[in-house]
């Protein structure tokens, strides 16, 4: 592991002096502005991500939100600067900031790529669509793409592991916007002032609520992301042309985090690799066997294996009450302590299902299995016997568990808990479960073969073998492709969903 620096961020008045240099988003950007070459392990974890978000675009192809954002895109021509970008699904190409839309909604719709949790949580493969677009569209190299997605995720899980935005209800893609802006940073070698500029606009233009992950959660759940990618590429774009930012973004009287995070008490540690150190952030995070959020992945496991061990769990008749003991995030995010009625809903949206653990976990246990598709079917979620069982799942916050969801340290932290169900006749049943099978610590740890294996997975049915084999061809040499081939990096199905599902006609 590298030398990681710890830089202190507090709120400095307007009249006590802050050099530039000492500033968070001048010390991010220069993080992305230095040159340095990525380990071998992080750049084969670079492929496996990318070969993960094409996964999980690959199966949301025909879904609206991915629909409609692709419409949006292919409105618009390819700009001037460059020869365009790919749109996933799609045989047109167009302006990067529109292919970082279209793409970014069709990696998160299904909520299904990587996740890194800390003092917040984060999606850092929201980085990629955004700085793989820029790259196609100004014929930069795999060399240069690879460079550029190590820094996204570096100092998009600094940034999470240094500032909780939930806390205060702003939504935690307000870290994605600098990260994404400065990986293209990196990724078109632009010096420190530049980066520093982009970084403050796409802060200023990306900090909303948490309302779109709340309640009756809407199809915005996928934009969200995918535009802060899309006011990066912008960020960016206006920064090379010279154009300045607030400053300083964060630390300022009337800034991001005096008004929208801690106020004037703030004083948070940012760990940001010292010069010179190799970025190795992205071996930190982890990535999703199943569509969920990432707090439900370990309890799909658990029941899963307690609906195959005890089948007359599955009948609500047998079953008194099941508690799931976990942290506060999964108590009150996803579980019962959210207040949301929603989440017991059987006509609910599926974005609001795939953030509710008493459903999860009662489909999971009659199932055991989990699917993208049909585990979130109208059907599914309205069989009577699930709902009976479903709303005898509640959760409790066990500040053991919340500990270490938190722990800093790796080979404790745990998303997880412990589930005690009480049967009809009086039994009690108690298990546990820390991690996730697919998390580095767990009991199926992903690699390389369960990427492809989860590619190919998603993609049947939907791309043609020799679609699916080229792909796979192409991403696996991603450190050596040339600007023309990182064109072959996007994918087309055999039918084009736009041709049975026409989206409604807008602006544009």
């Amino acid at each position: 592991m590298g030398r990681v620096i710890e830089h202190r961020v507090r709120v400095w008045p307007s009249a006590e002096p802050h050099a530039r240099g000492e500033q968070l988003a001048w010390k991010l950007a220069e993080v992305a502005a230095e040159r340095v070459e990525p380990d071998a392990d992080v750049v084969d974890m670079v492929i496996n991500r990318v070969i993960d978000n094409a996964a999980v675009a690959t199966a949301s192809l025909g879904r609206g939100p991915v629909l409609a954002a692709r419409a949006q895109a292919e409105a618009h021509r390819v700009s001037a600067g460059g020869g365009g970008a790919t749109i996933v699904g799609s045989d047109q190409l167009t302006g990067p900031e529109w292919a970082a839309w279209a793409n970014g909604v069709a990696v998160r719709e299904l909520d299904y790529h990587d996740t890194f949790l800390a003092a917040e949580y984060s999606h850092p493969g929201d980085n990629v669509p955004p700085i793989l677009a820029v790259a196609q569209h100004l014929g930069r190299s795999g060399e240069e793409l690879v460079r550029g997605i190590v820094t996204g995720y570096e100092l998009q899980i600094d940034l999470a592991k240094g500032i909780s935005l939930h806390e205060h209800k702003i939504d935690h893609v307000a870290h994605l916007g600098p990260s994404a802006a400065a990986g293209i940073g990196t990724l078109l070698g632009l010096p420190t002032e530049t980066i520093h500029q982009a970084i403050g606009q796409a802060l200023h233009t990306t900090t909303a609520t948490r309302q779109s992950r709340k309640g009756e959660i809407s199809t915005w759940k996928a934009h969200a992301p995918a535009f802060a990618g899309k006011m990066a590429v912008e960020a960016v774009d206006r920064a090379m042309r010279g154009q300045t930012s607030p400053a300083p973004i964060y630390e300022g009287e009337d800034g991001v985090i005096a008004w929208l995070l801690d106020g004037g008490d703030a004083d948070y540690a940012v760990p940001l690799p010292a010069a010179g150190e190799p970025r190795r952030a992205i071996l930190d995070s982890y990535t999703k066997e199943h569509s969920a959020e990432y707090q439900a992945q370990a309890w799909i496991d658990l029941a899963r294996r307690l609906g195959a061990q005890r089948p007359e769990l599955r009948d609500p008749a047998n079953v008194a009450r099941i508690v799931l003991h976990t942290s506060h995030h999964t108590h009150y995010v996803i579980g019962s302590g959210s207040g949301d009625p929603q989440k017991y809903d059987p006509s609910a949206s599926r974005e609001t299902l795939d953030h509710s653990i008493p459903y999860i976990f009662a489909v999971a246990l009659q199932d055991g299995a989990w699917d993208h598709v049909a585990s979130y079917a109208p059907e599914r979620a309205g069989r009577p016997d699930t709902v009976e069982l479903w709303r005898k799942v509640t959760t409790l916050e066990d500040p053991e568990w919340t500990r270490r969801y938190h722990s800093e340290d790796p080979t404790e932290q745990a998303f997880g808990g412990r589930a005690e169900i009480e049967l009809a006749d009086g039994e009690r049943i108690v298990e546990e479960i820390a991690v996730a099978d697919a998390h580095p610590l767990g009991a199926r740890p992903f690699a390389r073969a369960d990427y492809t294996a989860k590619f190919r997975r998603l993609a049947a049915g939907v791309l043609a073998p020799e679609e699916i084999d080229r792909f796979l061809a192409v991403v696996q040499r991603l450190p050596e492709l040339s600007p023309s081939e990182l064109r072959g990096l996007t994918v087309t199905p055999m039918t084009d969903p736009l041709l049975t599902a026409p989206v409604p006609a807008g602006i544009f």
